[in-house]
């Protein structure tokens, strides 16, 4: 037989190991496979994915208490033993080796503490049945000595696990405490020696000696089962006849106890009779306990309900009472600084009476009583009269605190002087009533809209005398000469130098305008918002300017958060009241915008890039107003910029009414110096603004030039191919990082070089025009005609050839010369006849490469000049 696992010294080593710092030591370890169990239709169970395990039984020793642990190891992938599950061995309950499996050496084990009861667990396979019975056999001795109790076995004999307990006694590990300040000490003894046996718990030692000396008294062999069975029916029924007889021979005993008994019976009777007395009067008792509990109880309740009662009358008491300092401060009408927070308390107060007798609060039994519909109306009447005064002395306050602003100078610039708006000390004295605003608006929210007119009256007045004064100084205060108005008119070096003014101060001037005013705009937006008591979102965190810089505690109201879901329902009110505190200071803006304009248009392009940036930084919802204004900025802007582009336009459209031009007209180098001064103040962004500018003007421009050069179809090409140069020498920088301009700059690429080749061809047919006829017709000829009777034709033979190259090319060098000074004559731009001079001997040197490749074919044996000889020629001259 092959070695056990059990006694493989290696395994329970690497085992130790795997639980090494636990305190727990192996008592034994075994190789199992695990498979897991699961429920079939007939109840049993079966099992699949049979996989490699270690089971280990460990004892750790604290003091005098041991405990017991079942360990289940695995292999990991590089084959070392790790812990996979640990079981506490004093909540096994259950011990069961699986019926249906042939070999009898699988089992499973259940314990109380598991979770999931549905779950089937888990089933354990040995080698063999010895290695069964040796794991079984000592976890039932440890549960045995270590809790004095044992896990229900089912499925295997005990008496067989006893027999075969007496014939293998292997040795296990147990641990016994030395004497004391020494620790636990692992010894091996023999299972045999835990005094643990199976039979102890069937029957006990006297029943056991019983049966041996009964077995003792019958001497059979093993195989006489049967007649033993009958030996005992037999001497059983004796004993039972006997025991019948001796109870018929007791006959006079019987009599007695039969007497006994009736004496008895009559004595029950008796008792019956007492007992049924005791119990109609215990009946009659019981009814009247019950009757007097009854009136008790009903007046026990009355009690209580006469208390309730009383209590809630004393609440209504005290909601229908009106403090007469409350009163006092709701009809005095005294709103100074010193009475507000008795008016505060006031507004509490009268807030909570009105909410505790509506239905809500109060019961709808006491809503129909006449006191508490007399005390609502008296409520009512105080309210009206508290939001009367309250709101009157608000308008008084606001329009008396706004004219002692506006009748100090010293608020607002004067001549030398720009001055910021400083609203500090305005918005820290309308925070003094911001929380009696709040009151106001829980009391009557139609009382807010006459304040908040009021309100956005007086500071929009106020608001629109610092713009118009600011803007007055700053135009005042800033020295700047005045730009050429006229940029595409006039002769090509006129008026240059003044290009080249220096007007960047009406960029900064812009910019100041807005840097003062938006955030100012801006903050009061959001002051309105809050302290009107606006349900919308905040536009800036508290504390925080619209620039991101801090501001001073007294711009923060303090005001309670407002609830989002009703922030809708009061967006239309604000934006009413926004264009009521803003109403009319977008002139002031628009006077600073025409001030540049006049000095220099192209200032406009800047103008712009500075408003897109801040109407970029404008999101939150109390800013609307603010964006509405930036946006009519940069549409009055580009309004502007436009008309300036218009008057660009007519200026080149005045060229097409002059009787004859020549050379270069005026307007194309202006463009470029334009270019490049729009594209300085663009830098790099407002490309739509700029760029329809460009495409308007160029469109214009090539359009003007057509119509001009159609004036005189003699220089027609000569004078659209020196414009067109001119064009794209002047835009040749200011395309390369231009697309809109590289686009037109491409187009007027193209329409160069078709001009080119037009004037370009008439020079050589004027100079050659026999040779070109006399080609033309062989080739006309040669789609009817074949080449070879093409010199026998009229007009076409070798004499007339003959006589058209004598004609043609025996002064050549002449006529190229007369070419080249026709050329030169024609062009105003001398620095172009280069460039057209190599044009024009390419495209001589092409056609005359035809009229001999025709030649040589329709007049082989006559002799014409090689292309070497006339390339020759031009190059020498």
């Amino acid at each position: 037989m092959a070695k056990s696992s059990a006694d493989d010294e290696e395994l329970r080593r690497a085992c130790q190991a795997a639980i090494e710092g636990s305190k727990q030591k192996i008592m034994i370890s075994i190789r199992v496979a695990k498979r897991r169990g699961i429920w079939g239709k007939s109840g049993k169970l079966a099992s699949y994915m049979a996989k490699p395990r270690v089971l280990a039984l460990c004892l750790k020793s604290e003091g005098h208490k041991t405990q017991a642990f079942l360990r289940v190891l695995k292999y990991s992938s590089g084959g070392v033993i790790e812990p996979a599950k640990l079981y506490k061995l004093k909540q096994l309950s259950r011990v069961e080796v699986i019926t249906n499996e042939p070999s009898g050496c699988t089992f499973t084990m259940g314990f109380d503490n598991l979770s999931s009861q549905s779950v089937a667990p888990p089933q354990w396979t040995m080698r063999n049945i010895d290695d069964r019975n040796r794991i079984l056999f000592c976890i039932l001795n440890v549960c045995k000595e270590a809790f004095g109790r044992l896990p229900k076995v089912v499925g295997i004999d005990v008496v067989e696990m006893a027999l075969w307990a007496k014939e293998n006694k292997p040795s296990v590990i147990t641990q016994k405490n030395q004497q004391a300040g020494h620790g636990p000490v692992s010894t091996r003894v023999a299972e045999s020696d835990l005094k643990v046996t199976v039979e102890k718990d069937l029957i006990s030692t006297a029943e056991e000696d019983d049966m041996e000396a009964l077995l003792g008294s019958y001497v059979m062999g093993i195989g006489e089962a049967e007649a033993f069975s009958a030996r005992l029916k037999r001497e059983l029924l004796a004993l039972e006849a006997a025991n019948v007889h001796a109870m018929l021979e007791s006959e006079p005993l019987v009599e007695e106890v039969l007497q006994g008994l009736e004496a008895a019976t009559h004595c029950v009777d008796d008792m019956d009779e007492w007992l049924g007395t005791f119990n109609v009067k215990l009946r009659h008792i019981r009814e009247d306990i019950e009757s007097i509990e009854t009136r008790n109880n009903k007046l026990e309740m009355q009690s209580v309900n006469n208390k309730a009662l009383i209590q809630e009358l004393d609440k209504l008491l005290e909601r229908l009472c009106v403090p007469s300092e409350y009163a006092t401060c709701l009809t005095g009408g005294k709103f100074d600084e010193a009475r507000m927070t008795e008016n505060i308390e006031a507004c509490e107060w009268l807030t909570v009476a009105l909410r505790g007798l509506e239905v809500p609060n109060l019961d709808s039994t006491y809503g129909n009583m006449r006191a508490v519909k007399e005390k609502r109306a008296e409520l009512e009447k105080l309210k009206a009269t508290f939001v009367r005064k309250a709101s009157g002395f608000l308008k008084k306050y606001f329009a008396n605190l706004v004219d002692s602003m506006m009748s100090d100078k010293n608020y607002f610039s004067q001549r030398g002087q720009l001055k910021q708006p400083d609203h500090a000390d305005l918005r820290y004295k309308c925070r003094i009533y911001a929380h009696l605003l709040q009151h106001l608006k829980r009391l009557d929210k139609n009382c807010l809209l006459p304040l908040r007119k009021a309100y956005c009256s007086s500071l929009n007045l106020l608001l629109r005398l610092e713009a118009r004064e600011f803007a007055n100084e700053l135009r005042a205060s800033t020295k700047v000469s005045i730009s050429p108005t006229t940029w595409l008119e006039g002769s090509p070096g006129g008026n240059q130098i003044g290009n080249s003014t220096d007007t960047s101060a009406l960029s900064d001037a812009y910019i100041k305008m807005l840097t003062i005013f938006i955030p100012l705009l801006v903050d009061e937006s959001s002051f309105l918002a809050h302290f009107m008591c606006f349900e919308v979102p905040a536009l800036v965190p508290p504390g925080v300017g619209a620039n991101g810089n801090k501001r001073g505690s007294n711009v923060d109201l303090g005001i309670m958060n407002m609830d989002s879901n009703d922030s809708k329902a009061d967006l239309q009110s604000l934006n009413e009241s926004l264009q009521d505190l803003l109403d009319g200071i977008h002139e002031d803006f628009y006077a600073v915008v025409d001030w540049a304009y006049k000095i220099d248009p192209l200032r406009c392009i800047s103008m712009h890039l500075i408003t897109e940036r801040y109407l970029s930084g404008q999101q939150a919802d109390a800013a609307g107003f603010v964006r509405v204004l930036l946006g009519y900025l940069a549409s009055k802007i580009s309004l502007q910029f436009n008309r300036f582009v218009d008057e660009a336009c007519h200026q080149i459209e005045r060229n097409e009414h002059n009787v004859r031009q020549i050379g270069i007209l005026p307007y194309i180098p202006r463009f470029a110096t334009l270019a490049i001064r729009m594209e300085q103040y663009a830098q790099g962004q407002s490309r739509d603004l700029v760029d329809q500018a460009y495409t308007k003007l160029v469109s214009i421009m090539f359009v003007t030039l057509e119509k001009v050069a159609q004036t005189d179809p003699k220089t027609y090409d000569i004078f659209l191919l020196e414009n067109y140069a001119a064009f794209l020498n002047s835009l040749y920088d200011v395309a390369n990082f231009v697309p809109t301009l590289a686009k037109f700059y491409q187009q007027a690429s193209g329409a160069y070089e078709q001009a080119c080749i037009r004037h370009i061809n008439m020079l050589i047919h004027s100079q050659f025009e026999r040779l070109f006829q006399f080609a033309r017709k062989i080739e006309d000829l040669m789609f009817t005609v074949s080449p070879e009777e093409i010199q026998f034709q009229l007009g076409l033979s070798k004499m007339e050839f003959r006589k058209m190259l004598k004609s043609s090319l025996s002064g050549v060098d002449k006529s190229i010369a007369a070419m080249h000074k026709k050329l030169q004559k024609s062009l105003t731009s001398q620095e172009l006849l280069p460039s057209l001079w190599e044009m024009c001997k390419k495209a001589f040197m092409d056609k005359y490469v035809g009229i001999i490749q025709l030649a040589t074919r329709i007049y082989p044996t006559e002799s014409i000049p090689s292309v070497g000889e006339m390339r020759s020629l031009l190059a020498s001259l």
